[in-house]
């Protein structure tokens, strides 16, 4: 990915020299990075919100209880996970994080429940399970009910009506989810 990007720049100069417009991509360069330190700045105040109601969350039992909730939909789900494994709690916590948009903190949430589903992989520690497998399809997938880190790049970028987006980003979401089980779940029968 570097040497694309390694390339394009040097396209864009070499093209800028070519028709005598570098003034135009330098200012170019300096007004997009302006624009992006403005954008990851909007970002933080976002994330460190949403961060800090998943914080709370946890701390206070309410994903726990929000596990307890989905467990019957995630042991149908992932049916050769251990009732009263630590994964459903992870798996709830990346659910949750991805769900308000929060990819950032559904990350490490993901990472912990594919440690837990490792550990109760007896048969092949080399393979992914049937679980694995699924659990990576339904996080890159990624269910939103709320896109909170799009609307956060969108308002940064002076959008009018950065919720307009809530209602496709929705649809699309909750379609490739489900698509993601079903074509896990049937290749899960294949292999």
């Amino acid at each position: 990915m570097n040497y694309i990007w390694l390339f394009l720049i040097i396209t864009s100069f070499i093209f800028a020299a070519i028709n005598a417009t570098m003034a135009d991509v330098v200012d170019a360069m300096l007004k997009s990075s302006q624009q992006a330190v403005l954008v990851a700045f909007s970002l933080i105040g976002i994330m460190s919100f949403w961060l800090g109601i998943v914080k709370i969350a946890k701390t206070s039992g309410l994903i726990k209880t929000f596990s307890k909730i989905i467990a019957p939909l995630m042991q149908i789900v992932f049916k050769d996970i251990k009732k009263d494994s630590d994964a459903f709690s992870n798996i709830a916590l990346n659910f949750s994080a991805n769900a308000l948009g929060l990819a950032n903190a559904a990350t490490p949430f993901g990472i912990k429940a594919m440690q837990d589903l490792q550990k109760e992989n007896i048969k092949d520690k080399e393979t992914a399970t049937n679980s694995m497998c699924t659990l990576l399809a339904m996080n890159t997938a990624g269910f939103q009910l709320v896109p909170t880190s799009v609307l956060a790049v969108l308002s940064a970028a002076g959008a009018h009506n950065p919720a307009e987006i809530i209602l496709p980003v929705l649809i699309v979401t909750t379609i490739s989810f489900f698509s993601a089980i079903i074509i896990s779940k049937t290749l899960e029968k294949v292999f």
